[in-house]
């Protein structure tokens, strides 16, 4: 009673509501008054019964008409004002109330000693004799009451599937509707406020990230895009990775003069770089950071980064002797293929945030330590394709930890054609000499590298380990 006098006291009662209350009340009490005009209309026969309304019978019907009408359209917006839980209960009441009025009639219609009784009981068939015919109208009303309860509760929780819909194209982000239809009562109507809400919001900062999404990429190279493809770039998050298979390139640049200023050092390493940069685009790639006097760059096909490499080493060469201040640089390279972690680091362009750059250092020192130009893994060999000729030799592997170890190769193609030609002819005694080196063979070893040299002098890197095995030997 508490929730329905807090419906007839609520100030915010819609005015329509307040004149249908009004009107209800001054229809309902005449009909009330002149009801038993209607009952005495009804007249019992033998087969049934008739209705022979008068005057005030047919006014006292259309006036209970009315208020049934009113009365339904109340009760309906009274619903409309509950939460679920009561809604259910309420809506319920009217239901209830007539089934236990129709099973109470129909147990003690027989026991009725009236002309309308005895009609009613002729026109069902129900006599005290035959109580079968009162139990088969029991089993109907109970199943018409049932069918009528359950389309009740069905319609009242229909808002509550929608709801369930709702929230899950919001979580999965397939909306396109600017607002929902909920339906159903307040409580359905404030959700349906909520979630219209949330789906504002929702658009609002999906806008937001479009927008920055979209100048984002207006200020991201044209190889990245091609690489990451528009949805990862999209999908990436500050704290989130996403791997790609790619080939990185590492270029070093070193013999800056010591006697120069660190602003000429400076000067000088941009004059490279802003001759490389080109090429590398060209090449289909991508600079993704500077790392002091060198440069990482990522490429998706190892060919476009063996290609690269080698037209990078040949530029540095031209402009060495192009180098009116005689200040020679010399690079080196070092390549790797794998799948690479990317990701967001303060919300700048995507980078490596992988420890494949420290793969990639550890094959640098090699490469230096060796005097070597180009060292490349296994796994760019891999990635190349079958018909791509490549001239290299086997350099040893590097010991990245105890379960993993990655085979190096020196690219020859990287020198001059005189000197390319001579380690070419020597590469089976140099990778014999470095297997047997690997295997503990260090006599073995000494032999091949010793008559290595003696074909070819110059060898840098059979020099450093002729050195290496007469050192393991003494």
């Amino acid at each position: 009673m508490h929730t329905f006098f807090n419906f007839v006291e609520n100030k915010y009662m819609r005015k329509s509501t307040k004149i249908l209350l009004i009107i209800f009340i001054l229809v309902t009490i005449p009909s009330l008054v002149l009801g038993g005009s209607i009952i005495s209309g009804i007249k019992a026969t033998d087969t049934g019964f008739i209705f022979d309304f008068d005057a005030k019978g047919i006014i006292a019907l259309i006036l209970t008409l009315i208020s049934v009408i009113l009365g339904s359209i109340l009760y309906t917006r009274f619903l409309m004002s509950l939460k679920l839980d009561k809604l259910l209960f309420f809506s319920s009441i009217p239901l209830i109330v007539i089934y236990g009025a129709i099973m109470f009639l129909l147990a003690d219609l027989s026991n009725i000693d009236s002309n309308l009784a005895k009609s009613v009981r002729t026109l069902l068939n129900m006599s005290q004799d035959n109580a079968y015919n009162t139990i088969l109208w029991a089993i109907l009303v109970t199943i018409i009451f049932i069918v009528i309860l359950s389309i009740n509760y069905l319609i009242i929780s229909k808002p509550v599937t929608k709801v369930e819909r709702v929230v899950s194209r919001l979580g999965d982000g397939k909306v396109k509707e600017d607002n929902f239809a909920i339906g159903g009562g307040k409580q359905f109507k404030n959700i349906e406020h909520g979630l219209n809400k949330i789906n504002n919001n929702y658009r609002e900062s999906d806008n937001s990230l479009k927008t920055a999404d979209l100048r984002k990429q207006k200020s991201l190279p044209k190889q990245m895009l091609r690489f990451f493809g528009r949805n990862a770039i999209t999908e990436l998050e500050l704290g989130r990775t996403v791997k790609k298979k790619a080939t990185l390139l590492y270029i070093k640049l070193e013999n800056l003069s010591d006697s120069n200023t660190l602003e000429d050092n400076f000067t000088l390493f941009n004059s490279y770089l802003n001759v490389l940069s080109p090429i590398i685009r060209r090449s289909s790639g991508f600079i993704d950071r500077y790392v002091g006097s060198g440069l990482l760059a990522v490429f998706a096909k190892a060919e476009d980064a063996i290609n690269c490499s080698l037209q990078l080493s040949r530029t540095i060469r031209i402009t060495n002797k192009s180098d009116k201040n005689k200040i020679l640089l010399d690079e080196r390279i070092s390549l790797l293929s794998s799948n690479v972690s990317f990701g967001l680091k303060d919300g700048k362009l995507p980078t490596i945030v992988s420890n494949d750059i420290e793969v990639l250092e550890k094959i640098d020192k090699i490469a230096k330590f060796m005097s070597v130009k180009m060292v490349f893994t296994k796994s760019v060999i891999d990635d190349l394709p079958i018909r791509y000729k490549l001239a290299y030799r086997y350099i040893g592997f590097l010991d990245i930890h105890e379960m993993r170890e990655v085979m190096l190769f020196e690219d020859i193609d990287v020198y001059p054609k005189n000197i390319a030609e001579k380690l070419v002819k020597n590469k089976g005694l140099f990778e014999r000499g470095v297997i047997c080196y690997n295997n503990g063979k260090y006599q073995e070893a000494l032999d091949y590298f010793r008559e290595n040299l003696q074909r070819y002098p110059k060898d840098s890197a059979g020099y450093v380990y002729y050195n290496k095995t007469k050192e393991k030997l003494s």
